[in-house]
């Protein structure tokens, strides 16, 4: 339901205008400008933490849209480093953002600019996954970029069936891959459909990450999974240095604390701007405690 909402304009129109808790969104999105997640990105270095930060939007269809989305990486990644909060914090990019649904041509040279920033900043860029329709695009513009930015990471989602042989293709020296479950509603022809499934082809892809040669980005809140990637870590003799969990801002911080405390790293993907809604659906969808903290801040609000 959660994942058909996240789709729909019209339900994001009236999300916009519906007087929602602030505190509903706020446990999820750091605020609405590069100031609140400059805030967002000091609180959690200074509690050790690792950032990812994502600039929402994903809806862009013009390239007026895409040049602004660009303008504002750039922005935020000056300001990052103006900040002392690099190499610390990353930023995130969805193509789609930056114009990858006028042609890929676009969404490259957007890309490149924010890689280039990136690395004047002494950062790096992850490139986002969004629906399988845009994977081969994604892929392509990855190996693109890598050429002149070779730490630019991807993010691979587990609940889709050619996400093993992707990770095959990307678990070599110096690459960085971000493993998810997924969440975007998708035909059984392309995504497994239940949650066993999607375990253990996440199971799959991250033996194949962590026997390989590259850098793996552990994204999941699931406990067991976490523990079968820390189990995973030491069966391949992997340091804390040479894998990072990922989790996202305002979901399980204790956990976020606890495997930092222990020694792992541990990077927080925080989302801003105000295009949140499709974002929040998604996150909604994929954790039935999130249902629940939706309900109870909208039963609670003044």
């Amino acid at each position: 339901m959660f994942l058909a909402a996240a789709g729909s304009s019209r339900l994001a129109r009236l999300a916009g205008v519906v007087p929602v808790s602030r505190g509903v969104v706020r446990r999820f999105v750091a605020g609405a400008d590069v100031a609140a997640a400059l805030c967002a990105g000091r609180e959690l270095a200074d509690d050790g933490l690792a950032i990812s930060l994502d600039y929402l939007g994903e809806d862009t269809l013009t390239a007026e849209q895409a040049q602004a989305t660009r303008d504002e990486y750039v922005t935020l990644l000056g300001r990052l480093r103006g900040a002392g909060l690099t190499p610390a914090a990353e930023v995130s990019v969805k193509l789609s953002a930056i114009g990858q649904r006028l042609d890929d041509k676009t969404a490259y040279e957007h890309a490149r600019d924010i890689c280039a920033a990136a690395t004047a900043a002494g950062t790096c860029v992850t490139l986002d996954a969004e629906d399988h329709t845009t994977t081969d695009s994604t892929l392509e513009i990855l190996a693109d970029l890598r050429k002149d930015y070779p730490d630019t990471g991807a993010a691979l989602q587990a609940y889709l069936r050619r996400t093993e042989g992707d990770c095959r293709e990307l678990a070599t020296a110096g690459s960085r891959v971000r493993l998810c479950k997924g969440a975007y509603a998708e035909p059984e022809s392309v995504a497994f459909q239940s949650a066993l499934d999607v375990d253990k082809s996440y199971v799959r892809c991250l033996n194949i990450l962590m026997s390989g040669e590259g850098y793996p980005m552990v994204a999941t809140h699931d406990p067991r999974l976490i523990a079968i990637a820390e189990d995973r870590a030491r069966w391949f003799d992997r340091s804390a240095a040479e894998y990072e969990f990922q989790l996202l801002y305002g979901i399980r911080p204790e956990e976020q604390t606890r495997l930092a405390a222990g020694g792992q790293a541990v990077r927080v993907y925080v989302p801003y701007g105000e295009q949140w809604y499709g974002y929040l659906m998604r996150r909604l969808a994929e954790r039935p405690a999130n249902v629940a903290f939706f309900g109870r801040a909208l039963a609670s609000r003044k």
